[in-house]
């Protein structure tokens, strides 16, 4: 049984309430833009798996992306970092500005290294480095070169990512021996050290229990006073508690965003409703 993004026309595919195609409902942001997705399409091979994004990201909030399993959520943010670059056969069509600079991430010319530096990314599962916790953390800075102390970044960047206290007595053990919240965290101060303008989490708490979920919910809440997020998660509570705006990906693409309040009590489409509500996914 074909869905109703499948059945719809026009530019997204996507019918509407009233049953008539109906292009994506995008509120537009009310702040600072960050970064800005123009016409992203991006294709594994023949396989077409985003399919002409466009999506602001405002500057010192929470973005929260929903949707079923291989509706494109962790694709986009892969194409933030780069990290598709790293597989053969793989192609971009559009921009993702970041502003700013106004600097194409997913242009050619653009250094996907650069990228990678200037955009931090956290894993589902935590993927700590076979060392001790201060490497960890002082691993980027170093090999940026970086000319301050690194002893000062690595306090910071562990403050900042709430370990600081829990880890101060033993940076120089393993990292490995921590708990996986723990190395969450870790993995979050690791990617905060080489001071990135945008943090990209993709389910950050899905293998975490329910206390440390809570840490990970309330750091994400501190820390975009200093950072852009954007957050993957299949949990609707979870994008529902951290996030200022919420966007809907079905198909690889982009139903609708909005304010979370706005997406999750009137949400614009009935494929929003559909999902939220549990009726699929």
């Amino acid at each position: 049984m074909r869905t109703e993004l499948e059945k719809g026309s026009g530019t997204t595919g996507v019918t509407g309430k009233g049953g008539a195609a109906a292009p994506a409902h995008a509120a537009a942001p009310a702040g600072e833009v960050k970064a800005d997705v123009r016409g992203l399409s991006f294709f594994y091979g023949r396989h077409q798996a985003l399919k002409g994004i466009d999506l602001a990201f405002e500057a010192n909030r929470v973005t929260a992306i929903i949707g079923p399993s291989g509706c494109g959520k962790s694709t986009l943010l892969r194409c933030f970092n780069r990290i598709h670059d790293l597989y053969p056969d793989t192609r971009y069509e559009g921009r993702i500005l970041l502003q700013p600079s106004g600097v194409d991430i997913v242009a050619p010319e653009t250094d996907p290294v650069e990228m990678r530096m200037r955009i931090g990314m956290v894993f589902q599962k935590p993927n700590a480095f076979p060392k001790s916790i201060y490497e960890n953390v002082a691993f980027g800075p170093r090999i940026n070169g970086f000319p301050g102390s690194l002893n000062d970044i690595v306090e910071q960047s562990l403050r900042a990512a709430a370990l600081w206290d829990e880890v101060k007595d033993r940076l120089h053990e393993g990292a490995l021996g921590l708990s996986g919240g723990q190395q969450q965290r870790l993995c979050i101060a690791r990617a905060l050290a080489v001071d990135p303008e945008v943090l990209l989490m993709d389910e950050p708490a899905s293998a975490l229990d329910p206390i440390a979920t809570q840490k990970i919910e309330e750091l994400v809440y501190e820390l975009k006073e200093n950072y852009t997020i954007v957050i993957v998660t299949h949990n609707m509570q979870q994008a529902a508690r951290v996030s200022d705006r919420t966007a809907f990906f079905m198909l690889g693409k982009l139903v609708e965003v909005d304010e979370t309040r706005t997406i999750f009590m009137n949400p614009k489409e009935k494929l929003t409703e559909d999902y939220i509500t549990g009726r699929f996914g």
